[in-house]
């Protein structure tokens, strides 16, 4: 219900604004306005999306929970497409979820409604965090064969190393 809500209210929303901006300062002016902020918010939002992207790559090798960078990287992207959207209404929403301390707010509304437990690895098993680790030595478990042969062999190098 509330997605048709928005379908139908935020066109309405900018066709008013459209209409009101357009007879303030004319219809060049506001053309150039719709401009100006997609080309900046299409840079803001590859500036901010590189950054997102290198926290994500950041937690994934320190393998710690990576939602709040997919979280940010998500409302990055949804700002972009708010952005290249014409439109004030859209703009004001796509610049506002630019912002860290909004993104940051937004994330925590959500991660108050939304209870993560663990995450997993494809064939590792569900990680826990180091905190929940029962599993901190250091044994590597393998197999290994003995091969004996008691004639001394002298092939010289190997091959593995270079002279």
């Amino acid at each position: 219900m509330w997605l048709l809500i928005a379908f139908i209210a935020v066109p309405l929303i900018e066709i008013g604004l459209f209409i009101q901006v357009g007879g303030l300062i004319g219809l060049f002016p506001t053309l150039a306005i719709v401009l100006v902020t997609a080309v900046l918010g299409t840079w803001l939002v590859r500036t901010q999306g590189a950054m997102a992207l290198g926290q994500l790559r950041t937690s994934f090798s320190d393998l710690r929970d990576p939602t709040e960078p997919l979280v940010h990287g998500a409302m990055i992207l949804f700002a972009g497409a708010l952005l290249l959207t014409p439109g004030f209404f859209t703009d004001a929403v796509g610049f506002a979820f630019l912002v860290p301390s909004i993104r940051q707010a937004a994330y925590k509304a959500l991660r108050a409604r939304v209870n993560v437990q663990s995450f997993g690895t494809p064939g590792q098993g569900t990680y826990q965090g180091p905190s929940r680790r029962s599993d901190q030595s250091d044994v590597i478990d393998a197999d290994y064969h003995e091969i004996l042969d008691d004639t001394p062999r002298d092939d010289g190098p190997s091959g593995w190393t270079k002279h």
